[in-house]
């Protein structure tokens, strides 16, 4: 259970030396307690204190990381059942199966592939994180060079998956410097695998054939020292597999059970008949609540939506997507090409720049820090203002890109012209259509 800040300020040296960057212990400890502040910024702490409030801050779904390198990432470490009572932290993790029987010339073929799915959105590099490199029973040297060739040849991380120890122990060898995740210990071989997973300092999966047969699983692995684990229920049934996340979640978040308190992770793969199915199911499990979601295959129509909607999902519901300010070329403008303005809000600039490109015609579209507020709402809030335009305008360096002095506004601040031609003289301020559908008939009529 998470302390209060009364208890957290019990803790504290009580110096208000004021170092960690607000002027009292006091108001340092309130900021713990509700996540504004790490333990870190107090130099004076002490190491019984910081063991203390360590143990009691641990988030109810243990954090674990994935992997090694620029795809290196993180699941679990959620305090919420939704994320309009504060956030998801750690996105849901998407990977693809690959079998240990794949021709080396199809492998090279699929990385290639999957190498390229990446998608730039809202200021993210969108892609997927993890590859599993299932045992086809061609044994263990055939798993180990297929585990070490992602390893070595791609930035993808690996989940390695076999019920054979001794294929294990050979993708370890290969593969074990990505730190890949083991799947899976079973109630036959939680002993052995848990070994292996310790020795090496490997996360490990636990699957079982229910969410309370995983509960004996997990404690007896955490009493060996492992604390890096996964969970599979083993359900494979749409409904009940659903039943089983709520139920992990709510059992680790409403009721403390540590036993379930570790991220899951879940096969739609094994759940469809066809992709659009298996896609489906993988959004379900995007949004409740899997840590991971294993594919049969990456494809666009596929990964591209359910990346969106895991951005969508974890993105905090308390801070507005926004682009970064400064000049977007849409459709090679040169000199003569018009130029507009507008918010910094991610979807007011996505929708603008989707009408632009409709419109066919070149155009400079200037992007203002409106703090994500999009345009009625930053004009009416002081952040769109006509000084604060024309003084954007002048910095962003557009003056240098074209001939003309003419700039477009959006039609719900018609208001700020005047200020803009003030802020701007000999700049000539055009009113544009207060919805962005009237984009292309305004510009290509202009």
């Amino acid at each position: 259970m998470a302390l209060t800040g009364i208890q957290i300020f019990k803790l504290l040296p009580k110096t208000n030396c004021k170092e960690c960057g607000v002027p009292t212990c006091l108001a340092f400890a309130m900021n713990l307690a509700s996540g504004k502040a790490e333990l870190d910024s107090c130099p004076y702490v002490s190491d019984e204190a910081k063991a203390q409030l360590a143990e009691a801050s641990a988030p109810p779904i243990r954090p674990v990381k994935l992997g090694k390198g620029v795809r290196q990432t993180t699941t679990g470490g959620e305090t919420v059942l939704y994320r309009h009572e504060k956030t998801f932290f750690n996105k849901t993790v998407l990977a693809a199966i690959i079998s240990s029987d794949i021709d080396a010339a199809e492998l090279d073929k699929n990385l290639k592939i999957y190498n390229a799915f990446q998608y730039e959105r809202v200021g993210f590099n969108l892609r997927p994180e993890l590859l599993v490199v299932k045992d086809a029973g061609n044994g263990a040297q055939a798993f180990a060079a297929i585990a070490g060739k992602i390893a070595k040849e791609s930035e993808f991380n690996l989940v390695l998956m076999t019920q054979d120890l001794d294929v294990m122990k050979a993708g370890i060898e290969t593969a074990g410097f990505k730190r890949p995740l083991l799947y899976a210990a079973t109630a036959d071989n939680v002993d052995a695998m848990g070994a292996l997973a310790k020795d090496n300092d490997l996360p490990l999966a636990v699957k079982a054939d229910s969410v309370e047969a995983l509960m004996p699983l997990t404690q007896k692995l955490t009493a060996m020292g492992l604390k890096d684990l996964v969970l599979d229920s083993g359900s494979r049934e749409i409904k009940q597999a659903l039943e089983d996340q709520v139920a992990i979640r709510r059992a680790a978040l409403k009721a403390s059970n540590k036993a379930l308190g570790f991220p899951t992770i879940t096969f739609p793969c094994e759940m469809a008949s066809n992709p659009d199915m298996e896609t489906l199911i993988a959004a379900m499990f995007v949004a409740k609540y899997g840590g991971i979601v294993v594919m049969s295959d990456f494809s666009a129509e596929s990964l591209f939506p359910l990346l969106l909607e895991r951005l969508n999902i974890y993105t905090d519901p308390q801070r507005p997507m926004t682009v970064t300010e400064g000049i977007f070329e849409i459709g090679n403008p040169d000199e003569n090409s018009p130029v507009l303005v507008t918010t910094n809000f991610a979807l007011t600039y996505f929708i603008v720049s989707g009408e632009i490109e409709a419109s066919k015609v070149p155009s400079w579209l200037l992007i203002k820090d409106s703090e994500g507020l999009s345009v009625l709402t930053a004009w009416a809030a002081g952040k769109f203002g006509g000084d604060d335009v024309g003084a954007f305008v002048k910095k962003s360096g557009i003056m240098d890109k074209v001939k003309h002095k003419e700039l477009i506004i959006p039609g719900y601040a018609a208001a700020i012209a005047g200020d803009i031609e003030e802020e701007l003289p000999g700049w000539t301020i055009i009113v544009g259509p207060r919805e962005a559908a009237h984009l292309p008939a305004f510009l290509k009529n202009k």
